[in-house]
């Protein structure tokens, strides 16, 4: 996907914090959150997302710990839903 199709997604959420399914191209479908860090704009230039998996999201959400999100490219990503 695009950094337009990906921003207007995460941008249109009720909630920023609601868990996303994200379809890939070439690997398993993941439930998880996009973050919004420090960096965020810098990687969103890039097509660069930070996403927190659902094994971690309880964690993230007590402690907002950058370092338990990973980094997708966004031209992997096939869908949001």
């Amino acid at each position: 996907m695009n950094v337009e199709a990906i921003e207007l997604y995460i941008s249109n959420k009720k909630s920023v914090e609601k868990e996303t399914t994200i379809q890939f191209r070439k690997r398993d479908a993941i439930k998880g959150i996009f973050v919004k860090g420090k960096d965020y704009d810098e990687l969103k230039v890039k097509n660069f997302w930070r996403i927190v998996t659902a094994t971690n999201i309880e964690n993230f959400n007590k402690s907002n710990d950058i370092s338990l999100a990973r980094i997708f490219n966004g031209l992997d990503i096939v869908k949001l839903s």
